[in-house]
Parts: structure tokens; C-alpha cells; sequence
């Protein structure tokens, strides 16, 4: 089974009452490819790990 009919079946088993959310989520994902969504997290990323990776941060955040 290929992916497009796998979502199909998928489809075909969900209540009506889900299906207003999965149009939302397939026009969302319509709007701009997920890579341009995600490009500015990707690029901070490296910057913010130096941050992350400081003992400061564990000891900061160990009681969440």
C-alpha cells in the first residue's frame, strides 16, 4: 500500500467529528512547505545549543 492510499484508509476510519481538524491540518500544511515554516527554529538551533548545553540551564531547569 503506498502512502497516499494508507492515509485514505486512515481517513476512512475516523469519526466525522475528526474530520474538521484533519482539514485544518492538510490547509495548514498546503500553505508553505515545512521547510520554510521551520527554517528560523533550524537556524537558531546551533547558536541556542551553546546556551542549552551550559550546567546552568540543567540546574535551572532539574525541578520542572
Amino acid at each position: 500500500m503506498n502512502p497516499k492510499e494508507a492515509i485514505i484508509q486512515a481517513i476512512d476510519q475516523l469519526p466525522n467529528s475528526r474530520l474538521p481538524y484533519l482539514l485544518v491540518f492538510i490547509q495548514k500544511l498546503q500553505e508553505k512547505p515545512i521547510t520554510e515554516q521551520w527554517a528560523g527554529a533550524l537556524m537558531s538551533e546551533s547558536s541556542l545549543q551553546k546556551d542549552w548545553l551550559l550546567a546552568e540551564e540543567d540546574e535551572a531547569w532539574q525541578d520542572l
